[in-house]
């Protein structure tokens, strides 16, 4: 099953750098204005490899990948990037709140390592969603260019028992080796922790994985995996490049947070609320919402919903409405998908909402086309009364919910989880070569 290695990381030298000033998001959660913002914060932030900025001129031989390798050589040669000396597992700990929890405060505990890169068919890892090409062809250029990973995948693991939680907690009550507080308020904290190798490895020998984040990253690892054993004639295993640098997390430990993503329609030509509502009753029981919630009010509905079942919070201009899909519409129009897909509340709205009644089909969805991802609720019914067509307002998919639909082999709609928080990138570097 899950071959877990400790490795030397490069990390920050403090001594160099203040570590708050070079760490970023993961590279797919970095909007331009924050890209902006991390250029600002020091000559070293991270930012300048895993999503540099395009420059007027670039071609074959100069170009954001090339960059990227040149900034990595030089802070390694520079002691800006230092490697431990001894092989070690990495502890991890974020504490966090949610902002649609007021007064709750969460910390997710896990452990960073190698795992070895494993092809889904061997039923070790497993994912939960499908990934495209675009993504990986650029992450896959910028592997080949610096031959590094920069940011770990993010994995669950099942451990009800929660043995090597109860291992890391008692780490987590000293002084830790790297602190720092994201742009989100969440506190990142760091402990290198070489002694853990063996009791880790072995607790980790039976498990399965779940990729939470990082589908793209991980399948493009698995490319240049691929690619490396053509160039060299051989398979065999036990080189850098068939490891990836991964975090661990129990996915029974309660700081596993999942945030809905929402969904907001814009420019539909001829959109009717009351239409939309009045064609929703074949397929749903409809009720009326108050007209006037905001975020936390329409949130708590929907929670409150979500246990009867499958909910969805419709927001117009002329109103709102709750949508409990019936069990015979759900049976017989998803027909081609699993028991366990049917339940979700993002598959019932995609498939019957989004596609049957509004013609949105699926490339338009994966274009992005007339629809935003919003994981703010208040921001979604904001957007309506700015001048969006419709809001759909979702519970979160449950992280049992995500294993179950792993295992099986399924996969969710686009946009389905928002793990919270993001693994920060920069805390741990593994370098192949």
């Amino acid at each position: 099953m899950a071959c877990i290695l400790p490795f030397r990381a490069l990390r920050y030298n403090p001594a160099r750098v203040s570590v708050s000033d070079v760490m970023t998001q993961p590279y797919d959660k970095i909007t331009p204005e924050m890209q902006d913002r991390y250029y600002a914060a020091s000559p070293h932030n991270l930012v300048r490899i895993i999503l540099g900025k395009r420059e007027p001129g670039d071609n074959d031989q100069k170009n954001v990948y090339t960059r990227a390798a040149d900034c990595f050589r030089q802070w390694r040669s520079e002691e800006v990037l230092v490697q431990d000396p001894q092989p070690a597992i990495y502890t991890y700990a974020q504490n966090f709140s949610i902002p649609a929890e007021l007064g709750k405060s969460y910390e997710r505990r896990g452990f960073i390592a190698l795992g070895k890169l494993e092809p889904y068919e061997n039923g070790v890892v497993f994912r939960h969603e499908r990934t495209l090409s675009g993504p990986k062809t650029d992450r896959l250029n910028l592997l080949r260019a610096t031959r590094a990973h920069f940011g770990q995948i993010f994995m669950l693991y099942t451990d009800p028992a929660g043995e090597i939680d109860e291992a890391l907690a008692k780490i987590v009550r000293y002084a830790p080796d790297v602190e720092v507080d994201d742009e989100y308020d969440v506190r990142h904290r760091l402990w290198v922790t070489p002694g853990l190798g063996e009791l880790i490895a072995s607790k980790m020998a039976d498990k399965k994985l779940i990729i939470a984040d990082g589908h793209h990253r991980y399948e493009t690892a698995l490319n240049y995996q691929a690619e490396r054993r053509q160039q060299a004639g051989n398979g065999v295993d036990g080189t850098p490049y068939d490891y990836v640098m991964m975090a661990f997390i129990n996915l029974y430990s309660e700081g596993v947070v999942i945030l809905p993503t929402h969904r907001v329609l814009s420019g539909l030509t001829g959109f009717d609320f009351g239409k939309l509502r009045q064609e929703a009753a074949d397929y749903f029981h409809v009720e009326d919402a108050p007209a006037d919630l905001d975020g936390r009010e329409a949130l708590e509905l929907l929670r409150s919903e979500g246990e009867k079942g499958s909910a969805l919070l419709a927001v117009g201009k002329q109103g709102s409405a709750i949508l409990r899909v019936k069990p015979e519409a759900a049976e017989n129009l998803l027909t081609d998908l699993s028991p366990r897909q049917r339940e979700l509340d993002v598959v019932v709205l995609h498939k019957i909402v989004l596609e049957l009644l509004l013609n949105i089909s699926e490339e338009a969805v994966r274009e992005q086309k007339n629809i935003a991802y919003i994981r703010s609720a208040q921001e979604a019914i904001d957007r309506v009364h700015a001048g969006a067509n419709v809001a759909f307002l979702m519970n979160p998919v449950r992280p049992a919910q995500v294993r179950d639909i792993a295992f099986a082999g399924d996969v969710l709609p686009q946009k389905s989880t928002d793990f919270y928080p993001k693994l920060l990138s920069g805390l741990t570097m593994y370098a192949l070569e």
